[in-house]
C-alpha cells in the first residue's frame, strides 16, 4: 500500500499547478476540436508527452523495469491505461457538446469519486464533515444547472448527452488515479506517466488520424502543442503530488479547477471574442459553481476539519 511522504507544502504547490493547468486546458482544447476529432487530439497529447518522458528517462538511464511489477503491477498498469484513455476521449466528446466551464465543473466529480474510492481502497476516513461537504456539492450542482435542470432530467438532448459523457469521463478517471497511486510503490512518478502515456497512445493508434493536424490554422497548431505540454506538466505534477500527500488533500486542492476555467473563459472571451464565446450562465449558476467548489473542498478535508475542532475542544476543556 502506498504511503505518502508528508511533504505537504511541496505537494500543495504541485496540486495548485495541476489545478491551474487543468483549468485553462478546456479553453485551448475547444479551439483544436473545431478541426480535429477527440481520438486524434488525445493521441497527439499522449504520444508527445510519453515520447518526451521516454527521451528524458533514456538520457538519465532510468527507464522503468517491468520485471519488478509482478501480476498485480501489470493489472494496475492496465487499469490505469484504460482509465486514462477513457477519461481523455470521453471528456473531449463531452467538451464538443458543452462549454468549457460546464465541462470542467462536471469533470470535478472525478476527484470526489477518487475520494470515495480512496475510502474503500486506501482505507482513508469518510467523516460526517465529508458527508456534509458532499451534500453541499450536490446542492451546488443543482444551482449551477438551474437554467437547464428540466432538460437534464426529462430529455436526452445534446446538452444532457454532454453532461452524461463527461460524468463517464470522471468515473473512469478514478480507476486511473487509484491505479497510478499504487504504481508509485514500484516506480517514480515520471516512470509511471511515461509507461501509461505510451501504452495509451499505442492503444489509440488504430483510430488516430495524425494528418488532421495539417488542417489546423497556425494558432490552432500552437494550441495543440500547448495542450500536449499541458498534459506532460499537469499530470506529472499530479502524479508527484500523490506521492507526497494524501489523495483526499490533493482532491481538495483540485477543487478550484472549475473556477480557474471560468476565469480563463471570461478573460479569453474579453481578449479574443471572435474565438471564445462567453459562458451562457446566470448569476445563480455562477453561485452554484462556487458552492460546488466549496463542497468539493469540504468533502476532501472533512476529517482534518473535525480533527481540528476536537483538538480545540480538548485544549479548551484542559484549560478549565
Amino acid at each position: 500500500m502506498h504511503i505518502s511522504s508528508g511533504r505537504w507544502v511541496y505537494s500543495l504547490f504541485l496540486a495548485l499547478l495541476t489545478a491551474f493547468l487543468w483549468g485553462i486546458l478546456p479553453v485551448k482544447l475547444k479551439q483544436v476540436l473545431q478541426v480535429m476529432d477527440p481520438v486524434t487530439v488525445t493521441w497527439y497529447r499522449l504520444m508527445v508527452s510519453g515520447g518526451l518522458l521516454f527521451a528524458y528517462l533514456a538520457v538519465v538511464k532510468r527507464l522503468p523495469s517491468f520485471k519488478s511489477l509482478g501480476r498485480n503491477g501489470i493489472a494496475l498498469v492496465l487499469l490505469s491505461v484504460g482509465g486514462l484513455v477513457g477519461n481523455y476521449v470521453f471528456y473531449l466528446f463531452g467538451l464538443q457538446l458543452l462549454s468549457p466551464g460546464t465541462a470542467q465543473l462536471v469533470i470535478q466529480m472525478g476527484p470526489i469519486l477518487l475520494l470515495i474510492g480512496s475510502v474503500f481502497i486506501f482505507k482513508e476516513r469518510f467523516s460526517l464533515g465529508q458527508g456534509i461537504g458532499l451534500a453541499v456539492l450536490l446542492t451546488g450542482f443543482g444551482l449551477f444547472f438551474n437554467q437547464r435542470l428540466e432538460e437534464l432530467l426529462t430529455s436526452l438532448s445534446q446538452y444532457t448527452a454532454g453532461v452524461l459523457i463527461t460524468l463517464l469521463a470522471a468515473a473512469v478517471w478514478t480507476f486511473y488515479a487509484m491505479g497510478q497511486k499504487q504504481l508509485l510503490t514500484v516506480w517514480n512518478s515520471v516512470q509511471v506517466m511515461m509507461v501509461i502515456y505510451l501504452l495509451c497512445a499505442l492503444l489509440l493508434t488504430p483510430w488516430a488520424q495524425p494528418m488532421e493536424a495539417l488542417q489546423l490554422s497556425p494558432v490552432q497548431g500552437w494550441l495543440l502543442l500547448a495542450c500536449c505540454l499541458n498534459t506532460l506538466v499537469a499530470y506529472g505534477a499530479f502524479a508527484e503530488a500523490l506521492a507526497h500527500w494524501e489523495a483526499s488533500r490533493v482532491s481538495a486542492t483540485l477543487a478550484i479547477t472549475p473556477l480557474v476555467t471560468f476565469v480563463a473563459v471570461a478573460l479569453a472571451a474579453w481578449i479574443w471574442p471572435e474565438y471564445v464565446p462567453k459562458e451562457e450562465i446566470n448569476g445563480l449558476g455562477y453561485a452554484g459553481a462556487v458552492i460546488v467548489v466549496l463542497g468539493s473542498a469540504l468533502t476532501a478535508l472533512g476529517p482534518s476539519i473535525l480533527a481540528g475542532w476536537r483538538a480545540r475542544r480538548l485544549r479548551m476543556a484542559g484549560q478549565h
